[in-house]
């Protein structure tokens, strides 16, 4: 939840150089295109950036004001092409050559699709309107925990979650990227031309972050059509009301209410080591349940220092299912088999067998090393 989130729709784009060029033509700078427009100028700073894309009405009326026609205004890409969301870890920028990166990973993975195991590949069933609504997100909740045979209360673990994406036909690709600044911790890849969505789980990070990433990427399986900053905010909510659902959360804001902030930092940490999940995640709930019901919000600024530090009491993931090191591939195999009922390297097996391609193959679609890549091959093959 403290990562940041980069995404790109590959359908289309604004042509950046020729808004630039229109711009200057019309005496125009991104502060006063945001007046003449009504949006804010952070609206705008995004979408130059290429982090965001305007909506029609604001893309006709930008049309409009700069003069320039759809044609010229929009970049129109492969409509097949891979769609990609990742999170890197805080601070880290974000390049082309990641986008491009994920483009030639999803491009791979179409070439795995017809060998999944799937009785079809219609795509899976999803939710009609999806939105970021405190009273909606209960509800989805409800109706997700009925699905995995769960309590309003219950307590969501790994396995409830690996079987709905199951049920998703999403398939999880669990890696072990490590720690270093330019991996993701997680990254959602949808492609529309086989409609499956794949979704890459970095390993080697905390395991009170874990659930909630999985959760979240959970969100966007339900609601694929969710995209940019939009779907970001909707899958956020969504994992924080799955995972700490409104009854929880009015039960703690009632224990917190009135006490010392040392003794609500400490309660929330009980609550995270029971649950497994972030302090932060919990206490972003009790406020959102707060501020849905006009109950006085609480007031901890310590608490991001507080999850930062009550992370650090607690081993990796990687090091919580496997404790040996090195991992050896059988074992690695046999982990996401099992484990996380993946059919990723049954499915990558049947594709390597058939068509005799190299480790470059995996190589490429896992994003690791070429010492790894021989071994997996040697394994699979």
């Amino acid at each position: 939840m403290t990562t940041p989130y980069h995404w790109r729709a590959m359908e289309k784009s604004l042509n950046i150089s020729a808004l630039e060029a229109a711009m200057t033509k019309k005496g125009f700078n991104q502060s006063s295109l945001s007046q003449t427009l009504e949006v804010s100028r952070e609206a705008v700073s995004k979408w130059f950036k290429q982090t965001s894309f305007p909506k029609p009405d604001k893309l006709l009326k930008l049309g409009m004001v700069l003069g320039l026609p759809f044609n010229e205004l929009v970049t129109q890409e492969d409509p097949n092409a891979p769609v990609v969301a990742f999170r890197k870890r805080k601070g880290t920028k974000t390049t082309e050559s990641d986008f491009q990166r994920f483009d030639s990973m999803g491009r791979y993975l179409e070439e795995l699709a017809p060998y999944l195991p799937f009785d079809n590949l219609a795509k899976p069933p999803v939710l009609k309107n999806p939105r970021v609504d405190y009273d909606y997100l209960q509800e989805v909740s409800v109706m997700v925990r009925k699905e995995i045979n769960l309590a309003p209360t219950d307590t969501v673990d790994f396995k409830h979650l690996i079987r709905y994406f199951r049920k998703l036909q999403a398939v999880l690709i669990p890696v072990m990227w490590g720690q270093k600044a330019r991996h993701e911790n997680a990254t959602h890849v949808y492609l529309p031309e086989s409609m499956t969505t794949w979704i890459y789980l970095n390993l080697d990070v905390n395991i009170h972050d874990f659930l909630f990433w999985m959760a979240h990427e959970l969100g966007h399986a339900l609601a694929p059509d969710l995209r940019g900053e939009e779907g970001e905010d909707f899958a956020d909510a969504f994992a924080g009301a799955l995972l700490f659902p409104n009854q929880r959360a009015e039960q703690c804001y009632r224990q917190l209410k009135g006490k010392h902030p040392g003794i609500q930092v400490n309660t929330i940490k009980e609550i995270a080591k029971e649950l497994v999940i972030s302090p932060l995640a919990i206490f972003l709930q009790v406020q959102a349940y707060a501020k849905h019901n006009g109950l006085e919000p609480l007031e901890l600024k310590n608490i991001h220092g507080a999850t930062t530090n009550f992370n650090k009491e607690f081993p990796d993931l990687i090091n919580r299912l496997i404790a040996d090191a090195p991992i050896q591939p059988e074992r690695y195999v046999k982990l996401v088999t099992e484990v996380f009922e993946s059919p990723f390297f049954q499915t990558l097996s049947s594709y390597l067998k058939e068509t005799k391609k190299t480790e470059g193959f995996i190589q490429t679609a896992l994003d690791i090393g070429l010492v790894d890549a021989k071994a997996l091959h040697h394994e699979l093959t």
